[in-house]
């Protein structure tokens, strides 16, 4: 190979390559919603945009930090010629999650997950995905992962080719992003349902009962530290208020993540009507506020979102009781002006997921789950196969 073509890849530096990753970062912009094609990973083909709106996401100065939260984690770089140009970046992360398979298994599992893999648009076809991945790999086994995962859209074609053709990836879930914009003013929580904050060693012994790790897939060995961290608001439970029962027949529960620190989304592609539309609406609920019209934030400058996780009800009333609890995380929202969307990613055959209110344009079917075993001998999980009758999966909001 030519000098100049050389390809090497490192650790990186995040003192030294924060500008360089930020830049690389900013030129591979990538759409929630499948609206965006930039060729995330892409070795193969062009940076393509589809027409229409899209939701994107950009890092907050921490290129870590959708890895950051688990013991073992990476960043590594790709470097280009006799210049050294940073051209790639891929993340990655080992951390111990429930297998779900029911009882016949080992309730948990180390398993390595590949985020945010970028080649620049101008170095594609050149192998640097290829690369970036592979090492990444050989970095998740040496740290006794027996799974790696990846995450993508349906509408990403060139991703879901590269890792399910050329690293043979196998998709195997497809959770659903439920978001809804933060009015400008609060929602009502029915006054017969009362909200409580459960302390996090509460909350644990909560989700212990409601996500065991035998019918959970995902669940995080450190759920006691994530309820403890400092970027979970809170965990909270809605119960009936009746006086005739000692004991709520239904309750409900989740946990609210604050990302508006770590991550911004914003909206692009908006017809200039809309945008019209909704400033007048936002400035007319400003002169007359006790109208409550129903105006939402300028989502067309980059916005903070709070992520609800752990989402969880019970008997007939859970429905009702999870969608006021949805309400109060909403108006907890309300508090943070930095904070212009509330979201949930969760499994579509969830029960949960119909009671989670949400907007279509906030919403998306589009993620696409993959994984590959890392130890070919080792066949005792079958993640490809359908989960089982009655699983639950579990999305941590540490690495959205």
């Amino acid at each position: 190979m030519e000098e100049w073509k050389v390809v090497s890849v490192r650790e990186a530096d995040v003192e030294k390559d924060l500008s360089a990753i930020e830049e690389l970062e900013r030129r591979c912009q990538v759409g929630l919603c499948g609206d965006t094609v930039t060729g995330d990973g892409d070795d193969d083909g062009v940076a393509k945009k589809k027409k229409g709106m899209s939701l994107c996401a950009e890092q907050i100065g921490d290129p870590l930090a959708r890895v950051r939260h688990s013991p073992e984690h990476v960043m590594l770089v790709a470097e280009f010629g006799q210049e050294k140009e940073i051209v790639g970046v891929i993340k990655a992360c080992v951390k111990m999650v429930s297998r779900g398979g029911g009882k016949q298994h080992k309730p948990y599992v180390k398993v390595a997950n590949l985020l945010s893999l970028r080649v620049s648009p101008s170095h594609r076809r050149l192998g640097i995905g290829t690369a970036l991945v592979q090492r990444a790999e050989e970095w998740c086994r040496a740290r006794g992962a027996a799974h790696a995962t990846m995450a993508t859209t349906a509408s990403n074609a060139a991703s879901l080719a590269l890792f399910t053709g050329r690293f043979g990836y196998a998709p195997f879930r497809r959770p659903e992003f439920l978001g809804r914009p933060v009015h400008g003013h609060g929602l009502h929580v029915p006054r017969g349902h009362r909200v409580f904050q459960l302390t996090p060693e509460m909350a644990a012994a909560v989700y212990a009962q409601q996500l065991p790790p035998h019918d959970t897939e995902f669940l995080p060995a450190d759920m006691p530290a994530l309820l403890a961290h400092k970027f979970t608001l809170g965990t909270f439970v809605a119960i009936e208020s009746n006086p005739d029962q000692s004991l709520p027949q239904s309750f409900a529960v989740l946990s609210i993540w604050d990302s508006t620190r770590s991550l911004r989304l914003r909206v692009l592609g908006a017809p200039a009507l809309l945008r019209a539309s909704l400033a007048a609406l936002r400035a007319l609920d400003r002169a007359a506020p006790w109208l409550r019209l129903p105006s939402i934030p300028d989502i067309f400058r980059p916005f903070g979102t709070y992520l609800l996780y752990g989402l969880r009800m019970s008997g007939r009333e859970g429905p009702a009781l999870l969608r006021s609890l949805c309400h109060h995380a909403h108006n907890v929202a309300h508090k943070n002006p930095a904070c212009a969307v509330v979201a949930a990613d969760i499994s579509p055959d969830d029960p949960a997921a119909a009671a989670v209110p949400r907007w279509r344009r906030f919403s998306c079917d589009e993620d696409v789950w993959c994984i590959k075993s890392l130890n070919p001998s080792d066949n005792s999980h079958d993640w490809t196969a359908p989960p089982r009758t009655g699983n639950l999966l579990f999305v941590d909001p540490r690495e959205f």
